[in-house]
Parts: C-alpha cells; structure tokens; sequence
C-alpha cells in the first residue's frame, strides 16, 4: 500500500473515531474567532514542536486542565508554583522553555487585547501576509514561534493556505463557508 500524500489523505483511511480524523475533520482549517481557543492552539502547536501531533491531541485534555482551559488572563497571572504545578503534571509536556513560553504569550497576547480589543483582531490586521513575514511578526511578538510552528498555527486557524487538499471534503466545505461569509 502506497503512504498517503497527505494528511487529508491518511486520515481518510481512519476509523471515524480516531483522534487525527476527528482533529482534520471538525478543527483543522477552521476559523477561529475566540481568543482563548486562537491560545490554545497556539500553545498546543508550540509543545508540538519535537513530538508528534498525536501526543498533542492524546494530551490536550489535559493541557485543558492544566492551562484553566486556555483563560488568557488566568495564564498570564500564573506565578512561579504555577510554573512549578505545570513542570509536574504529567498529563502534559514539561518542557521548562514551553512551560514559561505559554505564560509569557499569555501576558503579550493582554497587550494585544488591550490595544486591539482581541487577539483575532490582531491577526486579521496582519492578513494577508506572506509566511516569512508572518514568521517575523510572530518571532517578534511571542516566545518559540519559529517558522514552523507559525506555519502549522496560521494553517490550522484557516489564515494560510494549505490544511487541506483540493479532493478533500472539509477543503470543499470550508470554501463553502468562505463563500457564505462574503
């Protein structure tokens, strides 16, 4: 059997109930107008980085818990035993530099808010731009934001191109709602 080219194409083989199909199927591209979920993502690409996206989704339950479901201005006040809690949970990745990356993006993403009322609006200011822009942008605002991990984040909230192939359903219907949305 021939590896799949593409995610769209390895989880077309899965069960309906695998995490992948479940992610590529109802998250992956979408957009995404909360700022605590647009947090979420952000930190669970950034602890990706070095893993595999299925110890990710495995995991993001528990990162759920631990990050106060992603409550940017519960993350952005978390102390030194906060940090310390998250080190010792082992239902996430404890990563020291991750740990502290998503506090301190918590803290720069209040700036944001303050001064363009949300994270979304933000990111909607700085659209389009091409990737290694948005790789400058990022590495300038926020902790371990390299290009990709920017790349996977912008893809997965549906501001770059790319999450999904041209034959794939949800490519179909998400240009069905960009089409709405006009």
């Amino acid at each position: 059997m021939e590896k799949p080219t593409s995610y769209c194409a390895a989880v077309a083989l899965m069960e309906a109930d695998n995490l992948h199909k479940i992610y590529h199927d109802t998250a992956y591209g979408f957009n995404i107008d909360d700022d605590n979920e647009l947090f979420e993502r952000l930190v669970l690409e950034i602890n990706q980085a070095g893993l595999s996206w299925t110890t990710i989704l495995k995991k993001q339950q528990n990162f759920k818990k631990a990050f106060h479901n992603f409550d940017i201005k519960k993350v952005a006040a978390y102390t030194e035993k906060d940090r310390e809690r998250l080190l010792n949970d082992a239902g996430i990745i404890r990563n020291r530099l991750k740990v502290n990356a998503a506090i301190v993006n918590a803290q720069r993403l209040l700036e944001i808010q303050k001064e363009h009322q949300s994270f979304k609006n933000w990111l909607l200011l700085n659209h389009p731009k091409p990737k290694a822009e948005w790789v400058k942008l990022f590495k300038k605002t926020f902790l371990f934001t390299g290009g990709e991990i920017v790349n996977e984040f912008l893809m997965s909230i549906g501001l770059l191109e790319g999450a999904h192939i041209p034959s794939c359903p949800i490519y179909k219907q998400l240009q069905n709602q960009k089409t709405k949305a006009k």
